[in-house]
C-alpha cells in the first residue's frame, strides 16, 4: 500500500495506491466524506471499501481531499473537491495506461463528488454510493445517470433520511439502459456503527455480480508472459 503524492489544482495531493498485478486491471477511485467533519482517506469505510476493490485485482486510488492530513489547499465546498478527484483519476490513469476501465466509489460527501465525477467521465463504467447525502446536496446533475452502480444506505439514518436517497434512486431507475441497484442495510445509522460488516458484504456481492457478467475483468494472468 505505497504512499504517493500527486498534483491537483490546489497543490500537493496525499495518497495510498494499491497496484494490480494484471496491467489491464481496472481502476477503482475511492473518495472520503467530508473534510470539514472529520472524513480522511482513512475513515474505516474508506479503508475497508479500498480493500473491497483491491481483494478483486483493481488498481485502487484512495486520497485526501484538499487541506486533509498533508495535501495542500483548503476546503472549497465540493469544486475544488471534484478537481481534486479529477487529478486522481488521471494520475490512475497515467500509470495505467493500458487499463480499460474504471469505477468511482465513495461514502457520504465522498459519494456526492464521485457521482460529479461519474457525469464528467464517460470512461467510468460503473460507482459505489455509499449514503449519499441527497437531502444536503442537489443531484439534479445526474441527468441522465451514465452508469450502473450500487446505492446503499441505512434504514436509521438521521443525517440523510431512508426517504430522500429512495426519491433519489426512483428518479434514476427510470433511465433506460441503466440499472440503479439499492440495498438497504437494516438498523444502520450514517456511519453504519455496527454494521461495517454488513455494509461490505453487501459492497462484495454487488462487485462480484458486475465481474462476473464479464465487466472490468482483467485479462487472465496466465496469457501474459511472466505473470505470477
Amino acid at each position: 500500500m505505497p504512499e504517493i503524492i500527486f498534483t491537483g489544482s490546489a497543490g500537493r495531493i496525499e495518497g495510498r495506491f494499491h497496484p494490480a498485478k494484471a496491467k489491464n486491471a481496472p481502476i477503482a477511485i475511492v473518495l472520503h466524506p467530508h473534510p470539514q467533519f472529520g472524513g480522511t482517506m482513512n475513515h474505516q469505510i474508506v479503508y475497508q471499501l479500498y480493500y473491497q476493490f483491491a481483494h478483486r485485482n483493481f488498481s485502487v486510488l484512495r486520497f485526501n481531499f484538499r487541506g486533509v492530513g498533508r495535501s495542500q489547499g483548503s476546503f472549497d465546498h465540493g469544486m475544488g473537491e471534484l478537481s481534486d478527484a479529477a487529478s486522481a483519476l488521471d494520475w490512475a490513469q497515467a500509470i495505467n495506461p493500458e487499463t480499460r476501465s474504471c469505477w468511482i466509489a465513495g461514502f457520504s460527501f465522498g459519494a456526492w463528488i464521485g457521482m460529479q465525477l461519474l457525469m464528467r467521465r464517460p470512461e467510468i463504467e460503473g460507482f459505489i454510493s455509499i449514503a449519499p447525502p441527497a437531502n444536503l446536496y442537489d443531484f439534479s446533475f445526474l441527468a441522465p445517470c451514465p452508469s450502473s452502480g450500487l446505492i446503499i444506505h441505512g434504514d436509521k439514518d438521521a443525517v440523510v433520511p431512508h426517504k430522500d436517497v429512495t426519491t433519489l434512486v426512483e428518479k434514476l431507475k427510470t433511465q433506460k439502459g441503466i440499472v440503479i441497484d439499492q440495498r438497504v442495510v437494516p438498523g444502520a445509522n450514517h456511519f453504519f456503527d455496527g454494521k461495517i460488516d454488513v455494509l461490505m458484504t453487501e459492497v462484495g456481492t454487488y462487485l462480484d455480480k458486475r465481474l462476473a457478467a464479464g465487466e472490468t475483468r482483467p485479462e487472465p494472468r496466465g496469457r501474459r508472459s511472466g505473470a505470477g
